[in-house]
């Protein structure tokens, strides 16, 4: 069976509703529930990197999960991360020789009905597994996969895009 490293980090993907509060927070992450419920055939390690909206993820948060990908034997990884800063975390981590890793997230939360959260982790899956997928790092979103360095967030369209 292959092996799967899931680093998460929070975002939107991972948010909850408080009633009493009136707010979002960042919750447990979801991407073990989401894969056990898709029924994949892989092995899965889930290591959480932290809970943090992107748009609070540090220098520091970036060099940790970058440090856990270099020590690891595992050459698929799965980064579950908001979408407001997932291009820098991605550019900053770059390539690692040997390594699939794809970044994903949700524009809703995986707790909503109407949630892209499922969507957007079963492309990456898609992209992690399949034998055509180079070495490198990779977003997936919205049922694209882009190259790292190759992508930018459309903040109108709600979608990310080619920069090519």
């Amino acid at each position: 069976m292959k092996k799967l490293l899931v680093l998460t980090t929070g975002g939107t993907l991972d948010k909850i509703y408080f009633d009493a509060l009136s707010e979002f927070q960042v919750g447990a992450p979801v991407a073990g529930d989401i894969l056990k419920r898709m029924n994949v055939a892989l092995d899965v390690e889930l290591i959480e990197v932290c809970r943090k909206d992107s748009l609070e993820l540090t220098d520091t948060d970036r060099e940790k999960l970058k440090s856990l990908i270099e020590n690891t034997n595992a050459d698929r990884i799965l980064i579950t991360h908001g979408t407001d800063t997932m291009v820098n975390s991605a550019n900053t981590i770059g390539p690692q020789a040997g390594k699939v890793i794809v970044f994903t997230g949700a524009m809703q939360p995986a707790a909503f009905s109407n949630t892209d959260a499922v969507f957007n982790i079963g492309t990456a899956i898609g992209a992690l597994m399949s034998p055509d997928t180079p070495e490198g790092c990779y977003l997936a979103m919205s049922g694209q996969v882009y190259r790292a360095d190759e992508v930018k967030k459309n903040y109108d369209s709600k979608r990310f895009e080619s920069t090519k």
